[in-house]
């Protein structure tokens, strides 16, 4: 099999002015992923020091297993919402180039791991991640009420700052979202604060449920709901993509909300 295999401890590279540099987080996964595209390999195996993408945190929740197969898409999720075995771009080209992309053990070489594929498995949750150091923000407003143009005022405050949204929820009179980056926070609530009331909440925590989640599932989202029927969620989204469900919670309710995750899903 032509496979492409890349192990990286030093992150080191030349860049663009032909300097030695350093990769960012993920850089060393995404070269893999782009020299595999390139050349055409019939897998990129990427060497770490866990036996693939597990359904939950190991780190918070015991017992848990390696999932053995994932979509490109759902892998996305999880590595965006917490999985830190994968950058959510590491996969792309390899994605686009139909190239699978699997996850070993350098510990146990001879352990499963973890493919990544285009093959979608219908009905089934595959696993849970979480992602801290969250921030909500919430305007209200009347003059939201029936009024174009507001989210789009909104929205380019965060843009002018260059900070990105992870959830969105709204109604007639507000919109409540969340962000990562609290760098700007101060400077973003002052200019919210022309449109309407602004209330933060800090110290959050985005908990992501994955799998084949399409609307058309029934119960799927009420399993999930039924698991976090005893942690006070702040926000939940559904609907704005077909692989996951995410709950708004405190960081302080994390560990019991992967734990009820875990016993309810899997």
């Amino acid at each position: 099999m032509r496979a492409i295999r890349y192990i990286s401890h030093k992150f080191i590279c030349r860049n663009a002015y032909g300097e030695i540099d350093n990769l960012q987080r993920g850089g060393s996964d995404y070269t893999a992923s782009l020299v595999g595209a390139a050349i055409n390999a019939e897998e990129i195996q990427i060497w770490t020091d866990i036996d693939g993408m597990h359904n939950n945190d190991p780190r918070v929740v015991e017992n848990t297993e390696a999932v053995r197969q994932l979509n490109f898409e759902e892998a996305s999720e999880l590595a965006y919402f917490g999985a830190k075995i994968l950058h959510p771009t590491c996969v792309q080209p390899a994605k686009y180039a139909g190239i699978p992309v699997r996850l070993k053990n350098t510990m146990e070489p001879d352990a499963e791991g973890t493919i990544i594929d285009n093959v979608l498995v219908r009905g089934k949750i595959k696993a849970v991640a979480a992602k801290d150091n969250i921030t909500a923000i919430k305007i209200k407003s009347s003059r939201m009420l029936g009024a174009s143009g507001f989210l789009r005022k909104v929205f380019e405050i965060f843009e002018s700052y260059q900070t990105s949204i992870d959830m969105i929820a709204t109604s007639e009179v507000g919109v409540s979202m969340t962000i990562e980056s609290a760098t700007h926070l101060n400077e973003i609530v002052d200019e919210l604060k022309k449109y309407g009331t602004v209330t933060v909440d800090t110290n959050m925590c985005i908990v992501c449920v994955v799998g084949d989640l399409d609307w058309s599932n029934l119960g799927f989202e009420t399993l999930a709901t039924d698991a976090m029927k005893d942690i006070p969620v702040r926000m939940i989204s559904y609907g704005g993509s077909n692989y996951n469900i995410s709950f708004l919670i405190k960081d302080s309710d994390k560990k019991r909300a992967l734990q009820s995750l875990s016993k309810v899903l899997f």
